[in-house]
């Protein structure tokens, strides 16, 4: 009985109240002008968190219902109302979000409406709400080709599309800002002693390898600032007062990437069950390199093997979860055989298989490994096993640049490979770590003749000279490049 007596007494309470006095405004965006401009990070945003919505009202009869102004709340769109509003990985939104955002930018207000249609909000709708913005959209490449095609538009042609660079230039002034980069996450940390020149000095040097481009370092500085904070961590529980060159290198065994400890995983069971041979010679297998990852390289065995042609014409067969430029990158390999060999291919097969790859090959840096394994299988020449080899090939055999040519190298060492070949334009960049200076020789070349006269083992070399000469006579051959000797190459 008080539980029915203290509802009669609210109901009666409720309609004694006057309208007018329960009908208080609600304040969406305010327009003081010594308010600060918001800065709001709608990265990840659904529909009513970036454009507003109307919250559900369960008691809609009754004399409970709660007014519609009431249950208005604004969007990420409206609180940026005369500041920044910034959105992280944009093609997430739905095309449906990203037609209202531009709806948004372009009139300048928006307003609000219940985003579900299964709520009582979605019979609410106020009057357009102001949203002028300056608004900062961030992404990755594939961004641009989720994002609404008349958002980007509006973008190109009333604002800025701008390309972040992953390295800057090595000079003084910006080896400089990396220094102050160490200072600021040691007083950041708060706990990690400071760093003294030794280990400055290779965390530089890391960033330097970590660009993957001679002359530059690399700007992704979270990855840096985490060999930062562990090197302080080692130095701390040692009790130094100073974090130095030793704490570093610690470090960066330490704060090694997954890619990287699984590249060094693979090296052991491939030379444990005997996929990776570095020793010997054999007839149409090959050791070539690949990257995995960002930050670590591992040794790809590719095997070719020649059989006659199944249907009317040869063709190139090759496995191994290739994608699309590294299959296209095969193709380019039948002008270089055709050349060498001087044999019609159109009666051939050539299987090609990629061993180990089970997260795919992506690029054409194994297009010199194809093609010398292919050539030793044709002509049954056999392949010395203790080189490696790295590069992009074009069909008139030029060896072209390629990326990650310092984690490649340092993959080949610690596999045990004795000599690598890699292309002369990537001299530059090598630099690898002290420990694999001695245990591997760097031979850069820029044909691919050059690789198949010291990488195979003919027994008539005046004959295999002979077609090394006139393929050779189609080479263009740049000029010498200078030799960064801290590389250890000659």
């Amino acid at each position: 009985m008080g539980i029915i007596a203290a509802a009669f007494i609210f109901m009666a309470l409720k309609y004694s109240t006057p309208r007018e006095e329960t009908m208080v405004p609600k304040l969406l965006i305010s327009h003081d002008p010594n308010t600060p401009a918001p800065f709001v990070d709608a990265t990840g945003s659904h529909a009513g968190a970036l454009l507003g919505d109307v919250r559900h009202d369960p008691f809609q009869s009754g004399g409970l219902e709660t007014p519609s102004h009431d249950r208005v709340e604004g969007g990420a769109i409206h609180r940026a109302h005369g500041g920044v509003l910034f959105i992280d990985e944009i093609n997430t939104l739905t095309p449906h979000s990203q037609q209202n955002l531009l709806t948004a930018l372009q009139e300048g207000t928006f307003p609000i409406t219940g985003q579900s249609e299964r709520s009582s909000g979605a019979m609410v709708r106020t009057e357009p709400v102001p949203c002028r913005f300056v608004m900062i959209a961030a992404g990755n490449l594939d961004a641009v080709q989720g994002m609404h095609p008349a958002l980007r538009s509006r973008i190109r042609g009333y604002g800025y599309e701008v390309f972040m660079q992953e390295t800057i230039e090595d000079t003084r002034a910006n080896r400089e800002k990396f220094i102050r980069f160490i200072a600021q996450e040691v007083k950041n940390d708060g706990k990690i002693p400071p760093f003294d020149r030794s280990a400055i000095t290779e965390v530089i040097r890391e960033a330097r390898r970590r660009s993957n481009r001679k002359g530059h370092l690399t700007l992704k500085l979270r990855d840096l600032g985490g060999l930062v904070r562990v090197a302080g961590d080692i130095a701390r529980s040692e009790g130094s007062e100073v974090t130095s060159l030793p704490h570093v290198l610690a470090a960066k065994e330490t704060a090694r990437s997954v890619e990287d400890q699984i590249s060094d995983e693979y090296i052991r069971r491939s030379r444990d069950y005997d996929l990776t041979v570095v020793t010997g010679t054999a007839v149409g297998k090959v050791n070539g390199l690949a990257v995995m990852g960002s930050d670590s390289g591992s040794v790809l065995p590719i095997v070719a093997e020649v059989t006659p042609a199944q249907g009317a014409s040869g063709t190139v067969i090759a496995t191994g979860l290739l994608k699309e430029i590294a299959q296209e990158s095969i193709k380019n390999v039948s002008a270089i055989l055709k050349k060498f060999t001087g044999k019609d291919i159109r009666n051939i097969d050539i299987h090609v298989q990629f061993i180990g790859t089970y997260q795919g090959v992506e690029g054409d840096s194994a297009s010199v490994s194809v093609a010398t394994a292919v050539i030793s299988a044709i002509e049954g020449i056999p392949v010395r096993q203790d080189v490696a080899m790295t590069g992009s090939l074009s069909v008139r055999g030029d060896v072209l640049p390629i990326g990650g040519v310092t984690y490649k190298i340092e993959a080949a060492a610690k596999a045990g490979i004795k000599h690598v070949f890699i292309p002369k334009s990537n001299i530059g960049d090598v630099l690898i770590e002290d420990r694999y200076r001695e245990m591997i020789e760097i031979i850069p070349v820029s044909h691919i003749e050059e690789i198949l006269e010291q990488a195979l083992v003919p027994t008539n070399r005046a004959g295999f000279m002979a077609k090394l000469k006139k393929l050779a006579e189609h080479a263009i051959i740049p000029p010498n490049l200078p030799v960064q000797s801290e590389s250890g190459v000659v």
